[in-house]
């Protein structure tokens, strides 16, 4: 049997999978085990920040692994791997985020978050946006992209309450004396990129300080540069100061790793054994991470971002104004960018006649195909994406 025949003859598939199998990438591009090339922008949903194979991951991770990859007692110990990366991330944050904890997912970090919002405030309402995604562990479901998400795994949390992403009115309305937090993200990714008014997380914050409620800001697809800023809470007007703030995906590079930072509030309310996890901060995982947030700063990866991101989304509206029977409209903040359909078929069609013809996108939610190339994606790569996308939707109409 080969690959594809093994994996679905032994592993178990929650969802539908495309037929390539990935051997081997390089900068924005991979190859299957047939030797065709693929010009990816999904960057793995966000996470290769810096591409495929980059030279700054791999030496890290060759480094470090002929020390040591995880401690002994794990967490009861210390290690210069992971103090190294505490101290670069918190130069990066936001000053009144004092403190951080690493953990293997986006998923985790946000279930952590949750859990020890409750435990702090003692109240046990999440307050979250229709259409955003914080993760598949239970907690994370309860708060996203709506209540019937989880509702096949019997009752979902019964206090948590939903409403609709970027209205504040609503959002006013949701939180109240019982509410523990608010968790939301800056920008919704799986939602299909959709972009709030600047003043939108600040107007949360105000609302959570009235209700003595936290605010949980989800950087997990966002963070490190994403947007065109390290963080995107920093394109906030006026600025906002979330209690916790998560972060994931590009955070290393490919690597498994995530992390959560809050205010000195928080941290004086935090227990011995309220939270850990055996491979929370390990060394190997710190040292690629350290790696990736080096290079992301000292390359200023985020102005990048956001220089590029205006290229590709020029190119983006040019498609919409020629395929306007097609596509409803584009949108994105730095290198997150999504194509907004009029038909949910189409979004499959063209991923397919991407494929085909050697373009990797992501489909998601609302008839939405995201774009999130690497951030050291060049022009020509972004030109090249543009030309199979203009082909692909020609063959959609074709058809």
């Amino acid at each position: 049997m080969n690959t594809i025949e093994l994996e679905d003859r032994f592993g178990i598939s929650f969802c539908n999978r495309q037929a390539i199998a990935v051997e081997r990438g390089a900068g924005s591009y991979v190859w299957d085990e047939a030797g065709n090339k693929f010009l990816d922008f999904t960057s793995g949903w966000g996470v290769t920040c810096l591409g495929h194979t980059h030279p700054v991951i791999t030496a890290a991770i060759f480094s470090q692994a002929q020390k040591i990859i995880q401690n002994p007692n794990s967490g009861f110990t210390y290690s210069p791997s992971r103090a190294k990366l505490l101290s670069t991330l918190h130069e990066l944050l936001p000053p009144h985020l004092v403190k951080l904890f690493f953990a293997n997912s986006g998923a985790e970090a946000n279930d952590a978050a949750i859990k020890l919002t409750r435990k702090i405030t003692g109240k046990a309402k999440i307050v979250s946006a229709l259409g955003s995604f914080h993760g598949r562990t239970f907690n994370t479901l309860s708060v996203s992209i709506g209540r019937d998400n989880t509702e096949r795994y019997l009752p979902s949390l019964p206090e948590n309450q939903f409403v609709d992403f970027g209205d504040s009115v609503a959002m006013r309305h949701a939180v109240d004396g019982a509410t523990a937090a608010v968790i939301v993200e800056p920008v919704q990714g799986e939602g299909g990129v959709r972009i709030p008014e600047p003043a939108y997380l600040a107007q949360v914050a105000e609302i959570c300080r009235e209700h003595n409620a936290l605010l949980i800001v989800d950087e997990i697809q966002t963070g490190f540069g994403r947007t065109g800023a390290f963080f995107a809470l920093e394109h906030s007007d006026p600025p906002v100061l979330p209690d916790i703030l998560t972060m994931g995906k590009g955070i290393a590079g490919g690597f498994p790793f995530a992390a959560f930072a809050v205010t000195e509030q928080i941290d004086s309310r935090i227990q011995k054994g309220d939270h850990g996890g055996t491979y929370c901060g390990n060394p190997l995982g710190c040292a690629v991470a350290a790696s990736v947030v080096a290079e992301l700063k000292e390359q200023n990866l985020a102005q990048r971002s956001r220089r590029l991101g205006v290229e590709l989304l020029g190119g983006l509206t040019r498609l919409q104004n020629k395929y306007p029977e097609l596509l409803l409209g584009v949108r994105g903040k730095g290198l997150l960018c999504a194509l907004q359909f009029r038909a949910d078929n189409t979004v499959d069609r063209l991923t397919q006649n991407c494929l085909d013809s050697g373009l990797l996108v992501t489909p998601t939610r609302n008839k939405v195909a995201r774009l999130m190339p690497s951030l050291l994606v060049s022009t020509d790569e972004i030109m090249e994406a543009l030309m199979i996308l203009d082909k692909s939707l020609a063959r959609v109409v074709g058809n």
